[in-house]
This record gives structure tokens, C-alpha cells and sequence, in this order.
């Protein structure tokens, strides 16, 4: 059975709380990513994503340049731990509709990867179409809304 350390990406592109809501569009724009760990010194302390930069910043009218990560990222993150089974993150990944997770350390709770459902299709893992079903399927909040 795989585990994350196989499959995750190990160069992880992040941003501090004391960073720009700016400079963290910036990263993801010129990596083309839609969310972003945010970490102080490297510890884990919380995700940023382009929706969060759009709801809690943008629409609330704060400037980007002068608005920090730390006031709009979600600091409840779902992680995982590089020795776990991808089966295991997969399961996790459905329940929660999330299409990454960050990888850290088990005893420092460093941040040591991230793995998305794209990094666990490139390697073909099992399980993928069951968890990308139920990832994208809406939740009953979602449906109630159309």
C-alpha cells in the first residue's frame, strides 16, 4: 500500500501570516495554484486559498497591500502525516471535500509536503475516482442554495 511520502510534493510554495493578501495572489498566480500553506517560522499555522483571498479580503473591502494572510487565511487545516496510506488521505480528502492536504512532520507538526488529488492521479493511485466523486459532490448546504 502507498504512502503520501510517495506521492506528495516536497517543494512547497508558502506564506507567512505577516505577508500580504497581494503577495500571496502573487504566488499563486505565478504558480498557478489556488491555495497556499501558510506557515510562521515552519510550523503550520493555516491555509490560504483564492476564495478566502476573495471573501474575507476583497469583498471586504480591504486593500491587498495592506492586508495580511493572517486575516483571512483558515487556520483549522486538515494535515496529514508522510507515513500515512494514500487510501487512508483519500478517505479524509472525500469526507472533508478538500483537494489537498499538507504534509507534516509527526513530531515537530513542521510543514514537509502537500498532496493533491493530481499528485496521487499522476502516480495512478486507486481510490482517486471515488474520492474526486465525492469531493465534488455538493454538500446539503450547496444543494439547498440552487
Amino acid at each position: 500500500m502507498p504512502t503520501i511520502q510517495e506521492v506528495m510534493s516536497r517543494d512547497v510554495q508558502h506564506v507567512s501570516p505577516e505577508d500580504s493578501v497581494h503577495r500571496a495572489a502573487q504566488i499563486m498566480k505565478e504558480f498557478n495554484i489556488g491555495s497556499l500553506p501558510v506557515v510562521d517560522g515552519d510550523k503550520l499555522v493555516g491555509m490560504i486559498t483564492d476564495r478566502d483571498i476573495t471573501v474575507r479580503s476583497t469583498a471586504a473591502g480591504k486593500a491587498p497591500e495592506t492586508s495580511r494572510v493572517g486575516d483571512a487565511m483558515s487556520t483549522e487545516v486538515r494535515t496529514c502525516y508522510a507515513t500515512q496510506s494514500v487510501d487512508d488521505v483519500l478517505t479524509q480528502m472525500g469526507d472533508v471535500q478538500i483537494r489537498r492536504v499538507p504534509v507534516v512532520d509527526q513530531q515537530s507538526h513542521s510543514l514537509v509536503g502537500i498532496v493533491s488529488l493530481g499528485d496521487m492521479a499522476t502516480k495512478q493511485t486507486s481510490g482517486i475516482g471515488q474520492a474526486l466523486q465525492e469531493i465534488s459532490s455538493p454538500t446539503d448546504g450547496a444543494a439547498k442554495a440552487k
